[in-house]
């Protein structure tokens, strides 16, 4: 994927760079001012791959407050440097405040990829020599992105500052203010339903083009966002459309995750990453996530110094039926060292796969896969009349993983059965959190979490080094359900109002 441009949250000039043939590869950045780009074809598309760009640098953090903010996994303490305590740890133990580095790079780095979106939105209109065809096609990838941006923030932050187009003057920025939750989501709904209208199908994407947005890939985040806000009748229509696209679950579910199988035929939108080289596309989750101290022993380079972080929790590896044959990929229970001693420090082990260099892996982040739709597809229908029509879509999800299949259950334990079965098809690819918030009152969130935490102190999944629990950590209050504002933004315009509870 190609970096194109990167602007701050007030600014109001681009800086592009120039780009090879290949959707993946990155070339030197040569910067041109906004009124002089946007003459052709080749230059939206620049833009466009930009928006895609953005997004990896979304996903890269996206496990520490989407998973770790969860009860699936926690961390691997550093006792000789605590400087993340306020930081990355924040999210584990639900000691976030609104000075939160990683807060604050989450709410700019989403804003200045969504005025890049908006921009390119506004100025593609004018440009010259472009087929209706595909500007419509760059008008949908366009709109997915923005969607995607604003449906992670709703989500984080409940209401937020709603732009559609550019600022007309960088200090209009310190004059917003943030629209109601069912704004954001109704901007959503019209994004994702035009994007669909206006994106191919995965299939009419010829090869050099794999990744790109598709008509499926906004049916599919549409259907979850109309699962979200709870309009099931919606939410199955759009989702049974999905139904009819072509895709397929892979066999073998370890081969989902493998970089050689990328964009494979369960996979409806995934962030591309390209390891192996030098052009600083690069994916490292498995060295995030990997036990500190593991050297090599996990990712394969004994130079490697993995940090131990979104350590999957005793509460996630007991969720694993027995039999269940997603556990062995999602999860590693410990590791063997050099001297053949086995440290049983769990691990993520989705996206541990094989690379030639140190810190570049080539695996691709999931952001939507057919397992997923079938699973909320089996969910909209038990919501609206029971289960009934819902196991043909579960059992499908649970057959693949070598597990007896569903059947004679009520309502509420059906419900309980989504839940869990989200859980282990999905671990570790940043639901959890969303799912929790989406399926339980905030009363059941609060005591889920806080029963969580409880356990956590009494038994921690990996030994603290000798480093005491604070008073206030894995103390969960229901405000904590939204993320703090962050406080320069608070700072900078008067007009936004802070979070309750922060």
């Amino acid at each position: 994927m190609k970096y194109l441009y990167k602007l701050a949250f007030v600014c109001c000039l681009l800086a592009v760079t120039s780009c090879e043939k290949s959707f993946l590869e990155l070339s030197d950045p040569t910067k041109k001012s906004a009124d002089k780009f946007y003459k052709n074809e080749q230059e939206v598309e620049q833009a466009v791959n930009g928006a895609y760009s953005s997004l990896q640098d979304h996903v890269n953090s996206q496990y520490i407050f989407a998973e770790m903010t969860s009860d699936n996994t926690s961390i691997q303490l550093n006792p000789s440097d605590r400087g993340q305590t306020d930081r990355v740890e924040a999210f584990e133990f639900w000691n976030v405040t609104s000075t939160n580095v990683n807060i604050a790079d989450l709410y700019n780095q989403s804003y200045n990829a969504l005025y890049n979106i908006n921009f390119a939105l506004l100025k593609l209109q004018d440009v010259p020599g472009i087929s209706e065809k595909k500007k419509k096609q760059f008008q949908g990838e366009l709109q997915f992105i923005r969607a995607y941006y604003y449906f992670n923030l709703v989500r984080y932050f409940g209401p937020v500052v709603l732009m559609t187009e550019p600022l007309a003057n960088s200090s209009d920025a310190f004059k917003t203010i943030r629209s109601k939750e069912e704004v954001i989501y109704s901007q959503i709904i019209s994004d994702l339903t035009d994007a669909a209208t206006k994106l191919p199908a995965k299939s009419e994407y010829a090869t050099a083009e794999n990744g790109r947005a598709s008509k499926g890939a906004a049916l599919g985040l549409l259907g979850k966002v109309y699962l979200t806000v709870k309009d099931y009748p919606k939410a199955e229509s759009t989702l049974k459309e999905v139904l009819t696209l072509g895709y397929s679950l892979i066999s073998d579910y370890s081969a989902l995750f493998d970089p050689a199988r990328k964009n494979n035929s369960e996979s409806l939108f995934e962030v591309q990453y390209q390891g192996g080289n030098n052009l600083g596309e690069w994916s490292s989750f498995v060295y995030a996530f990997a036990p500190r101290g593991s050297e090599g022993a996990v990712t394969g380079f004994s130079t490697s110094r993995p940090q131990g972080w979104n350590v999957p929790t005793r509460s996630i590896i007991d969720e694993f039926e027995p039999g269940d044959l997603r556990k062995a990929v999602s999860l590693k229970e410990g590791y063997t060292n050099s001297k053949e001693e086995f440290i049983g420090i769990p691990f993520v082990n989705k996206y541990n796969h094989p690379h030639t260099i140190d810190g570049r892996t080539d695996d691709n982040w999931p952001v939507l896969r057919y397992a997923d739709v079938l699973l909320m597809l089996a969910e909209v229908i038990n919501e609206q009349a029971g289960p009934g029509n819902a196991y043909q879509y579960i059992n499908q999800v649970r057959t693949r993983a070598g597990l007896e299949s569903l059947n004679a259950l009520g309502k509420e334990d059906f419900r309980a059965a989504i839940r869990h079965e989200r859980r282990v098809e999905l671990a570790f690819e940043n639901d959890r959190w969303f799912d929790l918030k989406r399926s339980l009152t905030i009363a059941q969130l609060t005591a889920l979490m806080n029963a969580h935490g409880q356990a956590e102190k009494a038994r921690p999944t990996v030994d603290r080094g000798g480093v005491s629990f604070s008073p206030n950590d894995y103390k969960f209050d229901a405000y904590e359900a939204l993320f703090p504002i962050p406080n320069r933004q608070l700072f900078l315009n008067k007009n936004l109002i802070q979070n309750p509870g922060y």
